[in-house]
């Protein structure tokens, strides 16, 4: 899974290719190196990033104030560091348990 890397500090960083405005928020394959997401919320005004970060939430069974935005603010193209997560247990949510 080259889109989910372990940092070494008990943080895992996780590399995300954003497509707004779709009809569900889902996970939808590998895009290169990343994940690709499908968000319905549009990228204007941080809500496409503030939508991410709930759905990871949502997905990943944690707080949202374990999830961080580390690069890609405007970009499709985002890093996302998880705290505290188990890795194996985030990738077998990603690998499974991320179809709609």
């Amino acid at each position: 899974m080259p889109y989910l890397r372990p940092q070494g500090d008990g943080t895992l960083l996780l590399m995300l290719h954003i497509q707004p405005r779709s009809s569900a928020n889902q996970i939808a394959g590998l895009h290169g190196d990343s994940l690709k997401v499908r968000l319905t919320s549009p990228p204007v005004d941080n809500k496409a990033n503030k939508a991410l970060i709930a759905y990871l939430a949502k997905l990943l069974h944690i707080p949202k104030s374990k999830i961080a935005l580390k690069s890609g603010q405007q970009s499709r193209q985002k890093q996302i560091l998880l705290h505290g997560c188990e890795e194996s247990q985030v990738r077998l949510i990603l690998e499974h348990g991320g179809a709609k």
